[in-house]
């Protein structure tokens, strides 16, 4: 399956200035596929050290210096490992500490190799073990779910993907385009980005077997708790893992995780869900300024889970939901809302951290809140989640008054346009965003 950040991948291979890359992300979310794929096109040959099939490789790492890593590796592997023609892959590297620590001296004595690493649940393995983490000499980069683009890509709609490049307020799809993209939306909000589950509906068409491997999935997380967590966070991970796609689209308490729990070790279990990929949250922010983080409410915050396939599994059987006209109604709004977040997600650059934010305000007379803002380009851009072709958005528009915000995004299954300030994107163009904001926002300051 092809996946966008390949370019970014070529762009750090040619780099002078680069570092040993360390792909962060969930199980499943198809590092390994991604690394192997680009080590086969872009490199004589590759060379995997996988230390969860083959733990025996830690006794390569007795010294971190690299040469004397790639002679051990070359006799354990068999294979050729030459600066500047083989990608030296470290997949699973969260099983051998010391391949992480080493990581520095590739950057600092072998900089001419090229070394990708990647891990699951690496936060937990980094809080236990004591040793010093190569800060500073490594480069971070984050791979989610396909975004519903891949998707399009995967399920073989390339002419489409092709056309929407072309679309604007200016030069809309017709009606029958326009019906027939968010049909293609619908599948996506119950099988997800899962490259596994992807893959499977492709080759199936049957929603029973992509629902079988998301609960197999979901069981996979739940027992990788159980190889890093100690026996007392594991019971708090494993609550909040299984609360939280209830809670999706609502405030978060830690009460309605559960009442007979600590607060504060369900909030620990929140950050190392956070940190490991399964969960992100979106902090409330009073958006009076850039950036936006500087003023956000670290008590006030909503979840998302990984992946909107997942969660339509989590929730229950919701297929008999999945002829409901109005895709933002299904399961009471939370599967639409999960989807614009984790699209708005996949679009970011893989090297930084994904942050999203909301806005609300709880007065008696006047309470609002906005889905979304973001960061777009220096501009603080308000986004809300509607259902229908219609909706009356009195918080985005309150919104864009408080805070002289000249442009505002409703996303929803109204047709592509432009009026009043309010951008309506429908749901299959959120990868547009960015180049649609940029064409209309001179038009929204007039």
């Amino acid at each position: 399956m092809k996946r966008r950040v390949e370019e970014e991948l070529w762009l750090w291979k040619d780099r002078a200035d680069r570092s040993p890359l360390i792909i962060r992300g969930a199980r499943q979310v198809g590092k390994s596929y991604l690394v192997e794929y680009f080590g086969q096109i872009a490199f004589k040959n590759i060379a995997v050290a996988n230390f969860e099939f083959q733990p025996e490789l830690e006794t390569a790492f007795s010294s971190l210096n690299p040469q004397e890593i790639i002679k051990r590796l070359q006799i354990y592997l068999n294979v050729s490992i030459v600066p500047g023609e083989t990608l030296l892959f470290f997949d699973e590297i969260q099983r051998c500490p010391k391949a992480l620590m080493s990581l520095r001296y590739f950057k600092e004595k072998l900089p001419e190799q090229h070394v990708i690493a990647a891990g699951s649940l690496l936060e937990f393995v980094l809080a236990d073990e004591k040793f010093s983490f190569p800060v500073g000499r490594v480069e971070f980069f984050r791979l989610g779910p396909l975004s519903f683009l891949e998707y399009l890509e995967a399920m073989g709609h390339r002419h489409l993907i092709e056309e929407m490049e072309n679309w604007s307020i200016h030069s809309p799809p017709d009606e029958g385009l326009h019906q027939h993209c968010l049909e293609l939306v619908r599948p996506y909000l119950f099988i997800g980005g899962m490259p596994a589950v992807v893959d499977l509906y492709v080759k199936e068409r049957d929603f029973r077997f992509s629902e079988r491997k998301q609960a197999s999935l979901m069981q996979t997380y739940r027992d990788d708790f159980g190889k890093y967590a100690a026996l007392t966070a594991h019971k708090y991970l494993q609550r909040v893992l299984e609360r939280a796609p209830f809670l999706v689209g609502h405030h978060f308490q830690y009460a309605k995780v559960d009442q007979e729990m600590r607060s504060r070790e369900l909030r620990m279990a929140v950050d190392q869900l956070c940190h490991a990929g399964l969960l992100t949250r979106i902090f409330a922010t009073a958006a009076n300024g850039l950036p936006l983080r500087a003023e956000i409410n670290e008590r006030k915050f909503k979840v998302l889970l990984l992946d909107v396939g997942l969660l339509q599994a989590t929730l229950g059987n919701l297929r008999s939901e999945f002829h409901n006209p109005d895709m933002v109604e299904i399961h009471k709004g939370a599967l639409a809302e999960q989807f614009v977040g984790q699209e708005l997600i996949a679009y970011c650059d893989p090297y930084l951290e994904r942050k999203l934010h909301f806005w609300s305000r709880e007065a008696r007379a006047s309470s609002a809140e906005v889905d979304y803002v973001i960061n777009l380009e220096g501009k603080i851009v308000p986004i809300e989640v509607k259902s229908g072709t219609t909706g009356r958005l009195r918080s985005l528009k309150r919104f864009m008054e408080e805070k002289d915000v000249p442009l505002g995004v409703r996303i929803s299954q109204h047709p592509l346009s432009f009026k009043d300030g309010i951008l309506s994107v429908p749901f299959y163009l959120i990868h547009a965003l960015p180049r649609l904001i940029a064409n209309n926002a001179s038009e929204a300051v007039k």
